[in-house]
């Protein structure tokens, strides 16, 4: 790091948990968020404030006035806009040094495989079970670490699916694949703007404390968020032995 370097991330340097070699690790590592909209949004620019060295920012989306309540790396001027040419604005106004790479894609497993190999971390800020599934399985056959939010309406969740340990459960053994689950849109069911906030700040958290190997990840807990009560809960999850995607069925 040079001068200007340990000057900027010096409140990072000062935590003995941290200190240069975390710093380090930060400006070495590639994270991959998937969606640049309400979560994807806090969770990029804290992401690129604090110094991760690559970011790949996919979304196929553009900015829409209904976007801006809760979207906060967009502004009113960017209206129509890709997502992530917006997104990527704002993050290269907060951290020039960064490399942030904008896709506006919709991806396939296929390309999704091609995007997660090189991924120190991958954040899934989508808002689909089908998005999350397909990364999940990917993430777990590539052995990526995969950090998943998800908000609607005054309820938010997060947690860490990280298939390096070999013992954590995957996304899937949470939310089996094959059960029916309805995906509720924000444009019907409405969303609390500041819990994307919250839940895209820890997303972050998380993925800062897995590329620098410190504290305890969520492997293995689902945070539960109740806006209206402020109130979290956690709740422990366990892998599935006869998970499709991270089981035995799984590995075979």
């Amino acid at each position: 790091m040079n001068d200007a370097q340990l000057l900027r991330y010096s409140r990072h340097i000062l935590l003995d948990e941290i200190g240069i070699e975390g710093q380090q690790a930060l400006l070495d590592a590639h994270v991959l968020v998937l969606g640049a909209g309400g979560l994807g949004s806090p969770a990029a620019m804290y992401l690129a404030s604090a110094g991760v060295g690559k970011l790949t920012l996919v979304d196929d989306d553009t900015v829409d006035l209904t976007n801006l309540q809760r979207q906060i790396a967009h502004t009113t001027a960017r209206v129509g806009q890709p997502k992530v040419l917006s997104a990527s604005e704002t993050l290269r106004n907060i951290n020039p040094e960064i490399v942030i790479t904008a896709l506006q894609e919709r991806v396939d497993e296929v390309r999704l495989a091609e995007l997660v190999l090189p991924a120190t971390v991958v954040l899934d800020c989508s808002d689909n079970f089908a998005t999350r599934h397909a990364v999940n399985r990917v993430c777990v056959l590539h052995q990526v670490p995969l950090v998943s939010g998800a908000v609607i309406r005054f309820d938010g969740q997060v947690s860490v699916f990280d298939p390096r340990t070999g013992t954590q459960p995957c996304y899937c053994c949470l939310f089996p694949q094959d059960q029916v689950f309805t995906d509720e849109a924000c444009s019907t069911m409405g969303v609390f703007a500041p819990l994307v906030g919250v839940v895209g700040a820890m997303q972050a958290a998380e993925a800062l404390k897995l590329i620098m190997g410190v504290g305890e990840s969520l492997a293995g807990r689902l945070l539960l968020l109740d806006g209206l009560r402020m109130e979290w809960s956690s709740m422990r999850v366990a892998r599935d032995p006869g998970c499709p995607v991270c089981g035995a069925s799984g590995d075979e």
